[in-house]
């Protein structure tokens, strides 16, 4: 699978009170600015206007189900094909002329649309982010995009440079390997087991994630599934057990536009120590690394990295 990633480097206009996660107000502001600069005809209902397959919006933000065979949905809700890294410190406030990066990870063909996004982001910075003191949203200037150590696109030459190509993400060869595996939760890892959003991390939930996640984003964004023995993962995950674990759950607060009021969107942050046969899920855990796991990827949650020690035989 394609995978793109993207550095923006911004300047604030104004200054702003912003939460302390970034992550939805990034999320929502890029939307809103995307529709803006992609919408042909103005309707809300992207699914129902005769555009939406051909529309850059829609295939980031309204897509489709995938249906199997027989007609019926396969995949309720595929995986939007990016993810927004917002800046990680905690500072609520944006003083006027302060700095601040985010990244943007581009998934599959989207790569291609990459002027687009460039040019949403600069509108974002026009309509604003946070709040000002006035009650208004802040504006910022995105000064430049860079990639891969290059300069894409600079403030004021009103062109893209040379797009650095895009990375293939694979899964590697899996080789059997003991050893210990320590799971670093760089933002909030946001899953469902049983119906219920857990607070903690046994090795067999962190498997399945990483199976569903990759699976998913193959099956939408590449060639398909990955040919893995999805069962056969699972059942063996049961053998890892976990050392140690200095898991908690943060909560973070976000606002709704479509549903106009505050909502919580908490999840485990922390890092927990795994032991056992890990070998065939260390390909697994480099996929995961870039991609992120869990619900709300796009606002930027399940930031994983790892670290292993161990023979890889």
């Amino acid at each position: 699978m394609k995978l793109g990633r993207y550095s923006f480097h911004c300047s604030m206009a104004d200054g702003c009170r912003i939460p302390r996660y970034k992550g939805s107000v990034f999320r929502g502001a890029f939307g809103h600015a995307l529709k803006k600069v992609c919408c042909a005809v103005r309707i809300k209902d992207c699914l129902a206007c005769l555009l939406s397959e051909r529309c850059i919006y829609s295939k980031v933000f309204e897509l489709r189900p995938h249906r199997s065979d027989n007609g019926r949905p396969r995949v309720a809700a595929p995986p939007h094909p990016y993810v927004i890294e917002p800046p990680l410190d905690t500072d609520t406030e944006l003083t006027q002329g302060k700095n601040f990066d985010f990244n943007l990870l581009l998934f599959g063909a989207v790569n291609e649309y990459l002027p687009y996004f460039i040019y949403a982001v600069e509108q974002m910075g026009g309509q604003g982010i946070g709040r000002r003191a006035d009650g208004k949203r802040a504006r910022f200037k995105l000064k430049k995009v860079t990639a891969q150590g290059k300069v894409v696109y600079l403030q004021g030459e009103e062109r893209i440079r040379s797009i650095p190509p895009t990375s293939e993400l694979v899964l590697s060869e899996p080789h059997p390997a003991n050893g210990t595996l320590t799971l670093e939760l760089t933002t909030p890892l946001r899953m469902k087991w049983s119906n219920r959003y857990q607070a903690d991390l046994p090795f067999h939930l962190l498997a399945r994630a990483m199976l569903r996640r990759i699976s998913s984003l193959f099956a939408a964004h590449d060639n398909g599934e990955p040919a893995l023995d999805y069962k056969a993962l699972v059942a063996r995950s049961h053998e890892v057990k976990t050392v140690e674990s200095r898991l908690r759950w943060l909560d973070i607060r976000r606002y709704s536009n479509r549903q106009e009021q505050a909502l919580l969107m908490g999840g485990m942050v922390g890092n927990v120590t795994y032991q056992g046969d890990l070998g065939e899920y260390l390909p697994l855990m480099e996929v995961s690394r870039a991609v992120h796991l869990g619900k709300q990827t796009s606002f930027g949650l399940g930031k994983i990295d790892f670290t292993w020690q161990g023979e890889i035989r």
